[in-house]
């Protein structure tokens, strides 16, 4: 089997509906489920053929779309290092007072499916979604947007008292990347990567005429030898014990035809029919322990118009811990490359053998991403334009600390309201000017019974004259962090650091600003008084 890989970038939220949450919300999966690329890639071959239904008896259809062996697999976050991640193994435990609070924080994770002594003593499953080797373990977890409807009635087009009910969308948001994974045979690579690149638009998931699944397609490549884990199969022969990991939802049926599922009193049992499946290929199995979870999954037939049987499945991340027995590469691969159990065209059964080999590492949040999705301005007069929204914007984020520091800050003690006045005034006088040395020649040239009354008032236990020579001198210092005060719209940015603003004096000038308004505050509480 030949793989294709390409990625899937959310223009718009993607709601891909699975079976949490309550009655009045839909919640999407973390990933985007292979059944789904599936049927959007049958809907293109539809629309390219000008077909209004599908032949299930062509030969090439069913090779396509319904064959074993072309397999669509589920579409997992892309890393910022463009690695396609996995589910997190479901035997990660850490200590329960251990958090990833920052992107330079570590936390040590224990994989309890390898039996040693070293554990934390109040071990708790780590919880992340994703993750992917970046020079050691690095987290990802899916961005999500929680969306508010209302029901309307379709004849009226609007809410009505019979059907105005209130339920949410949580989708994935837009702005993210995954990637897609497609097996086929050597002679369909060709027809596939074109079809995928007849256009870099295309929808996925509910509700696409209400503003959601808007996806393109980048990266269409193709692949004479891939692995899903990136390890070869010659160096995992030789392990203590046999360790199966699911990389996605399996579906498995016992012996009178019923679904496998797991019992909760029976967490760390593994089902005969797994055992079962697994002994067509390695041969004759003795279980140790497992850790697992089970989920239900579903969908949407959209020709049909309803929704799909509900299944019980075992769960992406889950690990099965068998006692060694002696594999061969070809066995791993078979494996590893077929998948086990039903529905695997739709990238159910993907299983990783003797992946992870570590009792316990140090594990990380990703950086965050160097690279920008602001588009690039050509034109001269739009660069001129989007530099004119930065600066607008720089200057309301510059007014928001403006009259968050006005709140803060208080004179006490006893000053005139005239010698109030005349601070205004000068500050005033400054400030149309640009010069701020009128301030300063101001407080240094002060009658004694004026700059007794400066001195004696207060701001935060420093004295007025101080403060304001103290901000004058360093118009930066009572921002606070001004780091933050930066603004990006395209490709121009303005911060309050930069050329443009020490050009056009911009911390000064909200200085004086500053020094202004606490004069005509503490005026306006002493005439209250």
């Amino acid at each position: 089997m030949k793989t294709i890989t390409f990625s899937l970038h959310t223009q718009q939220p993607l709601l891909a509906t699975s079976f949490q949450g309550d009655p009045n919300s839909d919640v999407s999966y973390n990933y985007i489920p292979g059944s789904m690329i599936r049927g959007a890639i049958i809907g293109r071959y539809m629309k390219e053929h000008h077909l209004s239904e599908l032949d299930l008896n062509n030969y090439v259809v069913k090779r396509l779309f319904f064959d074993k062996n072309t397999c669509y697999l589920n579409a997992y976050l892309l890393s910022h290092k463009q690695k396609r991640t996995l589910p997190v193994p479901l035997s990660w435990f850490k200590d329960k007072d251990a958090e990833l609070s920052d992107v330079s924080s570590h936390i040590t994770v224990y994989d309890f499916s390898i039996d040693k002594e070293e554990k934390p003593e109040t071990p708790k499953f780590v919880g992340e979604s994703f993750w992917t080797e970046e020079g050691g373990v690095t987290f990802y977890k899916e961005k999500r947007r929680i969306n508010i409807h209302n029901r309307r009635d379709r004849k009226k087009g609007r809410s009505s008292q019979e059907e105005g009910e209130i339920f949410c969308y949580d989708a994935i948001d837009a702005g993210q990347a995954f990637q897609a994974v497609i097996l086929c045979h050597e002679a369909d690579v060709e027809f596939l990567k074109n079809l995928l690149q007849k256009s870099g638009d295309i929808w996925l998931g509910g509700s696409q005429s209400a503003g959601y699944g808007h996806t393109k397609i980048y990266d269409v490549n193709y692949h004479d030898v891939w692995n899903e884990i990136s390890i070869p199969a010659t160096k995992r022969i030789n392990y203590e014990c046999l360790t199966i990991t699911l990389l996605s939802d399996l579906i498995l049926r016992d012996e009178w035809g019923q679904y496998a599922v797991i019992p909760p009193s029976t967490q760390h049992q593994i089902p005969a029919p797994l055992i079962k499946e697994l002994e067509k290929v390695v041969g004759i199995l003795k279980p140790q322990r497992s850790f697992t979870g089970s989920n239900l999954v579903g969908g949407f037939n959209r020709k049909w118009g309803l929704p799909l049987p509900q299944v019980p499945v075992l769960k992406a991340g889950s690990v099965f811990v068998f006692d060694n027995v002696s594999l061969t590469s070809e066995q791993i691969q078979q494996l590893e490359t077929l998948g086990i159990g039903e529905r695997r065209v739709e990238g159910f059964g993907r299983v990783a053998v003797n992946w992870i080999e570590e009792q316990h590492f140090q594990a990380k949040k990703p950086e965050p991403a160097k690279l920008s999705n602001q588009p690039v301005l050509k034109l001269q007069a739009s660069k001129t334009l989007a530099a004119q929204m930065a600066e607008r914007l720089l200057h309301q984020k510059m007014e928001q600390s403006l009259q968050k520091q006005i709140g803060y800050l208080k004179i006490e003690g006893q000053i005139s309201n005239s010698q109030l006045s005349r601070l205004q005034m000068v500050a005033r006088q400054a400030l149309s000017t640009g010069d701020g040395d009128l301030v300063l020649s101001l407080l240094k040239n002060l009658p004694s019974n004026a700059s007794g009354q400066f001195e004696r008032a207060k701001i935060r236990d420093v004295s007025l004259k101080q403060k304001i020579d103290e901000w004058l001198n360093n118009p930066m210092s009572w921002i606070g962090d001004y780091q933050n005060l930066k603004v990006r719209v395209a490709d121009e940015e303005r911060s309050i650091t930069d050329e443009f603003s020490r050009r056009n004096k911009l911390a000064e000038k909200y200085t004086l600003r500053l020094i202004m308004a606490v004069a005509k505050k503490a005026t306006k509480e002493k005439t209250n008084d």
